[in-house]
């Protein structure tokens, strides 16, 4: 993370995470659905430790569950410090995400049809 995303405690803006969480679930629905998709909810976003200027970020994602229009995924957050030399993992946050797959004019589109079993 570098020093634009710093609010003035020298820490990075829980936003500016959030942006990353929400990319990072468009990326992975994508991968598995070839489609379209907009962010209609992100769940239960806690932030447990902080992210300091320096540190590495990384961003697990996975399908959890699928809709009839629309995908939730899970994407954990950890972040390595390598401030002091000590090269620590730590847990940030976890959220759903849940996408909704859509069409040019941005209406939903099913993955399957309704009478169709998973």
């Amino acid at each position: 993370m570098m020093p634009k995303d710093t609010n003035a405690r020298g820490t990075i803006f829980g936003g500016v995470i959030l942006s990353y969480i929400d990319q990072a679930a468009a990326i992975e629905a994508h991968r598995q659905f070839d489609r379209n998709f907009v962010t209609k909810a992100m769940n239960a976003v806690e932030f447990v430790a902080p992210v300091h200027i320096g540190d590495v970020v990384s961003f697990y994602a996975r399908v959890i569950r699928l809709g009839l229009t629309s995908v939730a995924v899970k994407v954990d957050v950890e972040a390595e410090g390598f401030r002091h030399g000590d090269k620590q993992l730590v847990r940030v946050t976890a959220a759903e995400v849940v996408c909704v797959s859509v069409d040019k004019d941005g209406h939903p589109v099913p993955f399957r049809d309704k009478q169709q079993p998973c």
